[in-house]
Parts: structure tokens; C-alpha cells; sequence
């Protein structure tokens, strides 16, 4: 396979040029003018940042992508799916309120948010999975499908589950409605924590397939009957239904990679990457710690697995920053020293057999 284009460009500035015009200038080298935007809606899939996080991207460089499909007559829209864990993303009005706190708002992007899973993550889509080795029907939100392009604009960091965050967690885990998050995390089948649960049975009649029941104002969930929906998870008030994770993070990855295919699959794409404040761990936690490396840069590809590698070579080639988790340490990968019990290649190796691209590239300096 002939090596795929990744275009860089540092964050060094001279001249009265802002990194946001370098951010402009980086991607329309790339090609993202290439795509058809007239009156097609294309989704910015991004991470609006966990509130008490500060290490999420800024919204202006959102802004930046936004104007570029605006002026090729395009409808852009920024987006991303509710969370499956408890916290300020959970449902679509917290998560949006979220997103305007971080400043993700129509007057600083110039464009709208949409949560593509609506308003308490069960508005999804079915998708086949060509090829899926682990996923053979996805369950994405069903903004994210409707859409016409998809630009995936990823901060790149560390994770404590998939090693690091990059354009396969943006998109994949990302883009999973909340059951689709279950399936990618474990088994896909939820339980009921009782320490939290009321008895209210909202779960219960949500369920259509008569696998919980209530027994001393406590629901409990038959694994036999249960299919993995994930529509108790959403009606629960109280946040007592939950999942295992009990998922091995390398079929965690590959899960990921499966869910982004299905995304990606016979749609228009175009993808971006920041390595700017990288966090040993995501941006969905509440808070963020010392960068683990010095800021790098952006890139941008029509290639995820070439940017994802690209993105983890030059993260490798950094040197650690001093009083970081990683301080100290003598491993060649910052990712896997920051989190022994990941392997982030997991991510690139199945991106390239279930046909996503190649991780041999040529790096271009912008």
C-alpha cells in the first residue's frame, strides 16, 4: 500500500501569524477543501471537555474548521454522544450545558451542537459492521449517521484504557450511542447497583424485553433476558444501573476501531489532530494533570491510521516533562509507561485490517 499524506505543522509563531491561521493553513494543505460541502451537513466530531477539565481543546480552533466548511457552502454542525458514565455529559441538556461552559456555543464557533444521541443517549442507529470481527451491528448516534462528512477534530492524550486518545477514540468511542458504549466497554449487559437503586421502576418499564424486575424496592437484571439495549441505563434517575466493564482493553481498542468503521464507512471524511496538552488521562475525567510530553502540534489526514500513528511516533519522540507521571521512566513509549496495561498499537494494527488505512506515512511540514 503506498504511504499516506500526513501534513504538520508546529506551534511556533512568527511574523503576526496566529496558530489559528496555521491551523487553517495546515488543513487546506491537507485537502480539507476537497470535500463537497455544498448544503451537505457535516458533523465536527469533537470532545466538548468534562467540566473541571481545562486540558480539552479550545473552541476557536473549532471556530477555524467551522468557517472553511461555511464558505464551501457547507451546514456544520459541532457534535458527540452523551457518556456512559455518571457526570456533566450524561444526557444531552447536561452535556450541552457542558459544552457552552466550555465554550462551545454558537457565538464563539459559529455554528450549533447537536448531541448526536439525543436527549438520553438512546436516539441511535443500527449499523453493520463490514468485516466486524467483535461489533457486527454498531449502535451510533443517529445525528453523527445522518450527517453528510464527518471532520474529526481530535485532542490527543493519554487514556487509561486504550493507552491513548486519538482519532479511532474520537470517532469510535465517540461516536457510540450510550448502549454502544456498554458493548465497546464489556459483554454488553448492565446491573443494577443497590446501594443506589430506589425501587422506582423506571428501568422496568423501559425494558421490552422483561428482564428486570423489583423485589423489596430493589431492581435487579436477568443477564439471560437482557440484550444489551442500554435503554435502562437512560431512564434511570439515580444513576444505579451501570456496567461492568469488564472488557479486556485490547478488544476494547478493537471494538473502538470497529464502531469508527462503521462511521466512516462510505462517507466523506477528513481528520485532524492536536498534540497540545497531553494529559496522561482523558478529557472526560473532571480535572487534568502535568502534560505528560511538551505541546508538539497539529496534523491533519484523510487517513486515521496514519494520524493516529504519526500522532503516537511523535508523542515518542518527545522527551518527558519533568514532575509528570511519566518522569523518570526509561520506556521509548510515554503511552504505555504512562499506563502499563494498555497497548495503544492494538488501535492501529486492527485499523489496518479492517481496511482504514496504513500506519506507513509520509510526514509533510506545513
Amino acid at each position: 500500500m503506498e504511504k499516506a499524506k500526513v501534513y504538520f505543522t508546529d506551534f511556533h509563531t512568527d511574523g503576526g501569524v496566529s496558530l489559528l491561521q496555521k491551523l487553517r493553513r495546515l488543513v487546506k494543505k491537507a485537502g480539507i477543501d476537497t470535500l463537497d460541502y455544498k448544503d451537505r451537513f457535516t458533523a465536527i466530531k469533537l470532545h466538548f471537555g468534562e467540566p473541571g477539565n481545562l486540558a480539552y481543546l479550545r473552541p476557536n480552533y473549532a471556530k477555524v474548521i467551522a468557517d472553511i466548511v461555511r464558505e464551501n457552502g457547507g451546514k456544520p454542525f459541532l457534535t458527540d454522544c452523551n457518556t456512559l458514565y455518571v457526570g456533566g455529559r450524561k444526557n444531552a441538556l447536561d452535556h450541552m450545558d457542558s459544552a457552552y461552559l466550555n465554550g462551545y456555543n454558537p457565538f464563539a464557533t459559529g455554528c450549533h451542537v447537536i448531541i448526536a444521541d439525543g436527549l438520553k443517549g438512546t436516539d441511535e442507529v443500527a449499523v453493520p459492521v463490514k468485516g466486524g470481527e467483535f461489533v457486527k451491528e454498531a449502535k451510533i448516534g443517529r445525528a453523527l449517521m445522518d450527517a453528510d462528512n464527518i471532520i474529526s477534530l481530535t485532542h490527543f492524550k493519554g487514556h487509561e484504557a486504550t493507552g491513548f486518545g486519538g482519532v479511532f477514540k474520537n470517532i469510535g468511542m465517540g461516536g457510540g450511542s450510550r448502549a454502544g458504549k456498554m458493548e465497546m466497554h464489556n459483554a454488553g449487559k448492565p446491573y443494577v447497583n443497590q446501594e443506589k437503586c430506589v425501587g422506582c421502576g423506571m428501568c422496568q418499564r423501559n425494558c421490552a424485553h422483561s428482564a428486570i424486575s423489583i423485589a423489596d424496592r430493589k431492581a435487579s437484571i436477568d443477564p439471560s433476558k437482557c440484550v444489551g439495549c442500554g435503554r435502562c441505563i437512560g431512564a434511570c434517575h439515580k444513576d444505579a444501573v451501570q456496567t461492568m466493564n469488564d472488557e479486556a482493553n485490547d478488544i476494547l481498542n478493537k471494538k473502538m476501531v470497529e464502531y469508527a468503521a462503521a462511521i466512516l464507512q462510505n462517507k466523506p471524511c477528513f481528520h485532524i489532530s492536536l498534540i497540545c496538552d497531553v494529559s496522561p488521562f482523558c478529557d472526560c475525567h473532571a480535572e487534568n494533570d502535568v502534560p505528560i510530553i511538551p505541546d508538539v502540534g497539529m496534523l491533519a489526514s484523510f487517513d486515521p491510521v496514519a494520524l493516529d500513528q504519526a500522532c503516537a511516533d511523535l508523542c515518542n519522540a518527545q522527551p518527558a516533562v519533568a514532575g509528570s507521571r511519566i518522569a523518570g521512566s526509561t520506556e521509548k513509549d510515554h503511552f504505555h509507561a504512562n499506563h502499563p496495561v494498555t497497548d495503544w498499537r492494538s488501535q492501529i494494527s486492527h485499523g489496518e485490517k479492517m481496511g482504514l488505512g496504513t500506519s506507513q506515512y509520509e510526514l509533510i511540514t506545513v
